[in-house]
């Protein structure tokens, strides 16, 4: 088993912990997230972070992501100095760590700085907060600046957008940031990029307005390719739902 990593120079004195993250890793028992990855609070010398355990790929993923891909970790860590270059708030990458086994990639975790957030954009597309159309004219205009600077999310879903209220009114945060891509967004493309967040006509024409103005890009226009957009990623959810319960032999609709 060999060992790869980079990392901040700020967090040098962190390097024993990187070298033994795995074990550190297993140990603990503060997860806050597991699914296809894991995500542990973990405090290490006295820095409390985030670390992502990325799932151990299958044989021909391993070969990809070690001789003709980045792998998840390395991305993740380097599209977030990228987003810090930009000043656009992430948390703050501390490391990627890589692990061969046979010269192929077995695991890899990323590590960022904790960032205390309020909640995600789910809370106010999911509960009646005072505030909620504040918090949606606030996230089009953050939206806008990210598609200004160049930056595409391709998982601008709610879990991944953070919320933390400031005197100022509210700072926004992305994470799961290995899938991003860096490229020129007009404001009709830009419409595409609300498409994950599951919100009501309601909430993306509160959204829309905001982005609309901010863009120059016609009101109506901008609602209709935001709604446009929500709508048939709601089709292929619920179509991917009914295929998975039917080969269960579930044949109920989903909600």
């Amino acid at each position: 088993m060999s060992i790869q990593y980079e990392y901040k120079s700020l967090y040098a004195s962190l390097k024993p912990s990187f070298e033994s993250i795995r074990s550190i890793f297993a140990g603990d028992d503060h997860s806050i997230h597991k699914a296809r990855n894991e995500l542990k609070i973990i405090e290490l010398d006295g820095v409390k972070t985030v670390v992502k355990s990325f799932k151990v790929p299958h044989l021909i993923n391993r070969i990809v992501y070690t001789f003709f891909r980045k792998s998840k970790a390395y991305k993740s860590y380097h599209n977030a100095l990228r987003l810090e270059e930009l000043n656009i708030s992430t948390p703050e990458p501390i490391a990627l760590i890589e692990f061969f086994e046979s010269g192929l990639l077995e695991e890899s975790y990323f590590i960022s700085e904790f960032f205390d957030y309020d909640f995600t954009i789910r809370t106010p597309l999911l509960e009646p907060l005072e505030d909620r159309e504040a918090i949606f004219t606030a996230f089009a205009a953050y939206t806008y600046g990210l598609h200004q600077k160049a930056v595409w999310h391709l998982d601008y879903s709610p879990g991944n957008i953070l919320i933390k209220k400031i005197e100022s009114g509210y700072q926004f945060s992305i994470v799961d940031i290995n899938r991003m891509e860096f490229r020129e967004i007009t404001p009709l493309q830009g419409c595409e990029n609300f498409n994950k967040l599951w919100a009501s006509d309601e909430e993306l024409e509160i959204m829309g307005r905001e982005y609309a103005r901010l863009s120059g890009f016609n009101v109506a226009v901008t609602i209709a390719e935001m709604k446009q957009h929500n709508d048939a990623n709601k089709r292929v959810k619920n179509f991917k739902k009914r295929l998975k319960n039917l080969l269960k032999g579930d044949f109920s609709t989903p909600a």
